[in-house]
C-alpha cells in the first residue's frame, strides 16, 4: 500500500493535496487496490458546490461500485477529463491521477483530515 507524505486522507479513502485555498482530490492506493480494475468514473460538473462529506461522484470496478466523498467543502474548479475516457489510469497511479480540483470554502476543515501515519493505522499498517 502506497501512502504519500505530501497529502492528507479521509476515513473514506480519499486523498487531498492542499495548495493555498485550492486542492486536488482523488482516491487512495488502498481504495483502488480494494476495488480492482476500475472501469467507470462519474465526476461532477465544474462550478458545482459541495459540503464536506457529500458524495461528489462514483467509481465502478469489475468488483464493485463506490461513492466518492468530498474531504472539505468547496466549489469544483476542474475535473480530470482523462479519467472519463481512461478510468484505468486510477489503477496505474491513484495519486498522479486526481479526480477533482476545488476551491475550498472552509480551509479550517483540513485540520480534521488524517495524516499519512493515521491513515496507515486505519488501513492496518503498511
Amino acid at each position: 500500500m502506497k501512502v504519500l507524505e505530501s497529502v492528507l486522507y479521509t476515513k473514506d479513502h480519499e486523498w487531498i493535496k492542499v495548495d493555498g485555498d485550492k486542492a486536488y482530490v482523488g482516491i487512495t492506493d488502498f481504495a483502488q487496490d480494494s476495488l480492482g480494475d476500475i472501469v467507470f468514473v462519474d465526476l461532477p460538473e465544474v462550478d458545482f458546490e459541495f459540503e464536506k462529506g457529500e458524495v461528489f461522484g462514483a467509481v465502478e470496478s469489475v468488483k464493485a461500485a463506490s461513492d466518492l466523498y468530498i474531504p472539505v467543502s468547496g466549489k469544483i474548479l476542474g475535473i480530470n477529463e482523462e479519467l472519463v475516457d481512461n478510468p484505468e489510469y486510477i489503477n496505474e497511479d491513484p495519486y498522479k491521477n486526481w479526480m477533482i480540483f476545488i476551491k475550498m470554502s472552509d480551509d479550517s476543515q483540513v485540520k480534521e483530515l488524517l495524516t499519512p501515519e493515521d491513515y496507515e493505522k486505519l488501513c492496518g499498517g503498511k
